[in-house]
């Protein structure tokens, strides 16, 4: 998520090449979704110059390749995921949760698969499960079965709050792409462990997309005070302005909880001159 285009010569430098474009965008913020993963498992090499360019706290939420998790089902995949958590060990202590999006036709009667599949990772990682069908959301009895597969092993439920973003119809390309490919799910703002992960989706318009976030800057305060650690991730249709709006929000966040530690000072994304 550190290589958009759009990104280039505003929160990234012009001529830096990819593989060290991650340094930059870790001076705008301090965790990051790892969602390149999804697609293939990195190289260790890879995952090598990821830890060289982030600081020991810096977040990794990394997600497990589409062959475990939707290709397989999560069926048969003990190679496949040893693999994967073999190569993101450089990370050390920046994998902050390995995370497990499963698709929308995931529902209240694969839980048990889910719950097989979650009973054989090795303890040395947290995980976080991201969840879909419309049914988890909606249905106090399916929440409560996912809910109680995931504490078995501390994992994590990761929202994916689309809600402002599906409150009035798309006016851009990008919205409209995007309101064919989310998730249409009611907003879930409980944490079943001390280290909440919420994806939150605006609208293209900046001023839209922090209105939307109001009830989760005091739901991740309220975290804050109870001694939990939470990660949020803040998203648009075309993802330009994102890292500002991650900024904006930790900048609401301490406004309410003022001992939150402030973000890092931006590396300029173009060279400094005396004009």
């Amino acid at each position: 998520m550190w290589n958009l285009s759009s990104w280039q010569g505003r929160f990234v430098a012009h001529r830096l090449p990819p593989q060290e474009r991650l340094r930059s965008y870790a001076s705008w913020c301090d965790a990051v979704e790892g969602n390149t993963t999804f697609y293939a498992t990195p190289s260790r090499q890879t995952v090598e110059s990821w830890a060289r360019q982030t600081a020991g706290d810096f977040r990794f939420v990394v997600k497990l390749p589409k062959v475990i998790t939707h290709d397989r089902c999560l069926r048969g995949v003990d190679d496949d995921v040893r693999a994967f958590l073999d190569a993101i060990e450089p990370l050390g202590g920046r994998a902050h949760a390995v995370w497990i999006q499963l698709p929308g036709a995931f529902g209240t009667g694969d839980v048990p698969l889910l719950a097989r599949f979650l009973s054989r990772l090795p303890r040395g990682h947290r995980y976080a499960v991201e969840v879909r069908h419309p049914e988890f959301f909606d249905d106090p009895r399916a929440a409560g079965l996912l809910a109680a597969a995931l504490a078995t092993v501390a994992a994590e439920w990761i929202p994916f709050d689309t809600s402002v973003f599906f409150r009035s119809p798309p006016t851009s390309a990008a919205e409209r792409d995007a309101w064919a490919k989310k998730p249409r799910v009611s907003r879930r703002v409980i944490a079943l462990t001390d280290r909440p992960i919420v994806r939150y989706l605006g609208r293209d318009d900046p001023g839209q997309t922090a209105e939307g976030w109001r009830p989760w800057v005091h739901t991740v305060a309220g975290w804050l005070r109870e001694g939990r650690s939470p990660t949020m991730f803040i998203h648009t249709p075309d993802n330009a302005d994102a890292p500002m709006l991650a900024r904006r929000f930790h900048d609401d966040v301490r406004a309410l909880v003022p001992d939150l530690e402030a973000l890092p000072e931006p590396i300029p994304a173009e060279p400094l001159t005396l004009f």
